[in-house]
């Protein structure tokens, strides 16, 4: 990719996990706030694990907005509203339909969705433009939707600062001018990061297929939406814009074949499901504006007839 080109996301990512801790507490305000009381490593743990709705919203918010320094939102308002419409849609059929959920399309070649805590799912330009109907975009957003709904990045950022971390930060900081609730903010943004580098729990990630094929049905697409992306991907090579997915999620073969699992043949029996809608097709291949009137030719001027002698 060229210079000028926005970085892609796997680099930046990199980018961002190697940058001085100052630097980045800037770009988490918030994220103080969740351990600012702790006085004791077990504090901290048990602040982690107490999270509430508030603190979870503001911290995905943080995380999302460090995704966003690493690539925009795309600049088409269409495109964005129309995601938003339909990822609101799904939300609404899933068991956190009260999260302020917000979704938007990034400015990257990569293939790739992401999610964070308390409701923001972006999707890749790239990713976005390989879908070939509205069920499969809706698999898609349905399977990031599940990841918050299931509280997947909460869950494994507590177990990255895990109880063994916490002793050690205890011994080392406990009564000294750092203070415990500093040390853990800086590990807690720094295991954000990582987090979005290495990926979930593979079985997080089965568990957002299920989940995300349930919901993309709930709403009344086809169930088969997001297997139709996974084969897609099945067929992709593993590296340039494909590689940040395949380091972070299991082969789309092994995602495949759990999910025909698991669905079997329950959710056939939903009536009056879709793989589209004309709003998508349009969206996806607007009809170009008339041509302009042609200009009506001047009729040619008669010659008079010559006068006779």
């Amino acid at each position: 990719m060229s210079g000028q080109g926005p970085l892609p996301l796997a680099l930046a990512f990199v980018a961002l996990a190697l940058a001085a801790s100052p630097p980045v507490q800037a770009q988490f305000p918030g994220v103080g706030g969740l351990l600012g009381k702790a006085k004791t490593a077990k504090d901290v743990g048990d602040s982690l694990r107490a999270i509430g709705e508030e603190e979870e919203i503001k911290l995905g918010g943080d995380l999302a907005g460090m995704l966003l320094g690493a690539a925009p939102l795309i600049s088409d308002p269409d495109k964005q509203r129309y995601v938003n419409r339909l990822g609101r849609w799904l939300a609404l059929h899933s068991e956190r339909a009260n999260l302020p959920w917000k979704f938007g399309i990034i400015e990257s070649s990569d293939f790739n969705a992401f999610s964070t805590p308390g409701g923001y799912v972006l999707i890749s330009r790239g990713l976005f433009d390989t879908m070939r109907n509205e069920s499969e975009l809706a698999g898609v957003l349905a399977h990031e939707i599940a990841h918050v709904v299931g509280k997947h990045h909460l869950k494994a950022l507590q177990k990255s600062l895990g109880s063994g971390a916490f002793a050690s930060i205890g011994k080392s900081y406990v009564g000294s001018r750092v203070g415990v609730a500093s040390v853990v903010t800086d590990k807690l943004i720094e295991s954000g990061k990582q987090m979005f580098i290495r990926g979930l729990d593979k079985e997080d990630e089965y568990e957002a297929d299920r989940m995300g094929v349930v919901i993309a049905t709930r709403s009344g697409f086809t169930p088969y939406g997001l297997v139709g992306v996974l084969q897609t991907l099945s067929a992709a090579p593993t590296d340039g814009g494909f590689a940040l997915l395949f380091k972070t999620h299991p082969t789309p073969t092994d995602r495949i074949t759990r999910l025909g699992n698991a669905m079997g043949t329950q959710l056939d029996s939903f009536p009056g499901l879709v793989d589209d809608l004309p709003s998508f097709v349009e969206l996806r291949n607007p009809t170009p504006p008339p041509p302009p009137p042609a200009k009506a030719k001047a009729a040619p001027q008669r010659k008079a007839p010559a006068k006779k002698r």
